[in-house]
């Protein structure tokens, strides 16, 4: 259904320091302790370039062995239908919805984020991302957060 990105989690040992600082400069910035991009960057001490040259492809990935909430995070278009099409990839793949959090739509676009239980899961999360992100009308869908 479109990508065929794979994903790997790594230890963070194990990764070039580039990326653990991008993952860093982006915590920062979600929990408020920096403001701007360049403040964060600074910060943590690598260029505005790396980041976002790394930024979209850098996800901290909490252990989903022990932790079965995972965030999830949509931008989806205002138009109908998309949300539903996207709540039924869950339902395929026996994830158990546990929060929905839309955005009034800007620009044509609204951003959701979804908690969802996913101990009994039959589909991989690979999978179910590749499905949500393949729903037209869904411009991003991504894991925000495990735990």
């Amino acid at each position: 259904m479109g990508r065929e990105t794979k994903y790997y989690i790594v230890s963070a040992e194990a990764l070039p320091e580039i990326f653990v600082k991008v993952a860093e400069a982006k915590r920062m910035m979600q929990t408020g302790e920096c403001d701007t991009v360049g403040e964060a960057t600074q910060m943590v001490g690598i260029s505005r370039s790396a980041f976002y040259k790394y930024k979209d492809a850098v996800q901290p990935f909490n252990d989903l062995k022990t932790q079965r909430i995972i965030t999830f995070y949509g931008s989806l278009k205002d138009a109908p239908g998309v949300l539903s099409s996207v709540l039924g990839c869950f339902a395929q793949s026996g994830a158990n919805i546990l929060t929905i959090n839309q955005s009034i739509p800007v620009n044509g676009c609204a951003g959701v984020t979804i908690a969802a239980e996913t101990s009994h899961m039959v589909e991989s999360l690979e999978t179910l991302l590749d499905n949500a992100e393949g729903i037209e009308g869904v411009v991003k869908f991504e894991v925000l957060a495990g735990g």
